[in-house]
């Protein structure tokens, strides 16, 4: 060994790795810079190891998605759903047409209460059971079908205070038929609950609702009224109901206006009822007096009138004074006059309309109000005449007191003073099964 090996400096570990990678990056050297930076991370475990973990979490997520795709595919082939919305009219139907489904394939139930309380102050309930929130399984025609009630925790309606719900029906794609059968057999089954009644509606925010149980259809034969008032107002109707094509073939807005007026008691409001009834109609009762009423739910409620109704409006003189509507306070309160007259027959107003107005004081009503137009058909309803009060005589007590009828007329006549048709009803209330104590009651009034 010479004296200059000996004394050469030994490098460093830096200086050394240094030289390697200068090696590696010469382009003189004997090894390509590929292979160098191979070896490099071949020799790294953790970086192999990380390669894999990627690869591997890549693969599943790949691998889930796959999976969920075919999953969402064979669910839309092979499985189809409905959704009824509690706002929608099928919804009801649903719910009563499941409460009389067999229970034994629900496990989540609510109850659902109906209460009526008769003239005589008897009560009635009926409990009916029907799905609760969650899942049920029921069979309909042969096929299996998934129901799922569903409320939810954020949104409620702000009319009602309820949360909104929403019911899911789930069935083979194959039977989806079975949803229209289902749906028909539901609405079926609730119309015909109200056949042969008379449903009431009143305003319940920006909707109609039907109030109470449907009444029992009252018939014309029931109102006795002066001769010849109620044959003229039927035949207006139906001739009016019959005109559609003829009001538009002319440009004519299909809407009919109806004031009734005359003393409290006359039969103004059993008339309606009546008509309801013999036209086969519901009848809408809209409160004009209602402070919350304003002039935009106004024009939504008249415009949105449910099918086959007379929209009825009462005491339409006692809503506005001066054009202005005055609470007990004497403040301005609710709809406006001239919001009314815009309802009535404005742009926006709706055709195809039924309406009726009743006062007991027709001067007091805007000639604005009942120009044709927005009242096409004015009828008096007075106090009972000669012959309507023989007329109900034997309505209530048969033909075969026709002696004791003529007896009850007289006196009655004797005593010169005017009778309302409702106080004559009274009357024979309170005497139903004694014609005699009925004229001996005109002694004493």
């Amino acid at each position: 060994m010479s004296k200059e090996q000996a004394v050469q400096p030994v490098k460093s570990g830096g200086e050394e790795t240094a030289s390697l990678i200068k090696t590696a990056t010469d382009g003189s050297s004997s090894g390509s810079s590929g292979s160098m930076w191979s070896q490099v991370l071949e020799s790294n475990p953790y970086f192999t190891a990380g390669f894999g973990l990627m690869g591997l979490g890549a693969g599943l997520a790949v691998a889930r998605q796959g999976i969920m795709r075919a999953g969402n595919f064979l669910y839309r082939q092979m499985l189809v759903d409905l959704e009824i919305q509690s706002k929608d009219k099928s919804y009801a139907w649903f719910l009563e047409w499941m409460s009389q489904y067999p229970k034994r394939s629900s496990r989540h139930l609510s109850v659902q209460t109906t209460f009526k309380q008769h003239d005589n102050g008897s009560v009635t309930t009926k409990f009916d059971l029907v799905p609760g929130p969650g899942q049920h399984l029921v069979r309909y025609n042969g096929a299996f079908m998934l129901i799922k009630r569903e409320r939810s925790g954020r949104l409620m309606d702000i009319n009602t205070g309820s949360p909104y719900e929403t019911i899911t029906l789930t069935t083979l794609y194959r039977d989806r038929h079975v949803f229209s059968n289902l749906l028909a057999e539901a609405q079926t089954k609730a119309l015909k609950k109200q056949e042969g009644k008379t449903v009431i509606y009143t305003s319940f925010g920006p909707e109609w609702r039907p109030f109470g149980q449907p009444r029992r259809k009252r018939t014309l034969d029931s109102v006795i009224l002066a001769q010849g008032v109620k044959e003229s107002l039927v035949k207006d109707i139906k001739d009016f109901l019959s005109s559609a094509n003829w009001y538009y073939d002319r440009g004519i807005p299909y809407r009919r206006g109806y004031l009734l007026y005359g003393p409290p008691g006359s039969g103004k409001s059993s008339l309606i009822q009546a008509l309801a009834g013999d036209l086969d109609y519901n009848i809408c009762i809209l409160n004009l007096a209602e402070k919350t009423l304003t002039d935009d739910r106004l024009n939504h409620l008249m415009n949105h009138v449910p099918d086959r109704s007379i929209l009825l409006l009462e005491d339409v003189d006692s809503a506005f004074n001066e054009r202005k509507q005055i609470d007990e306070q004497g403040y301005l309160s609710g709809v406006t006059f001239s919001g009314l007259l815009n309802a009535l027959d404005g742009v926006a107003s709706a055709d195809e309309r039924l309406i009726f107005m009743t006062t007991n004081h027709p001067e007091r009503l805007d000639p604005a109000l009942i120009r044709p137009g927005r009242v096409d058909y004015k009828q008096c309803i007075d106090n009972a005449t000669e012959t309507q009060v023989r007329d109900m005589f034997l309505r209530f007590y048969g033909e075969d007191h026709s002696e004791q009828c003529a007896e009850f007329v007289r006196k009655l006549i004797a005593l010169n003073q005017p009778v309302s048709t409702a106080q004559l009803q009274g009357l024979f209330v309170t005497h139903k099964n004694d014609p005699h104590g009925a004229i001996h009651a005109l002694d004493y009034a």
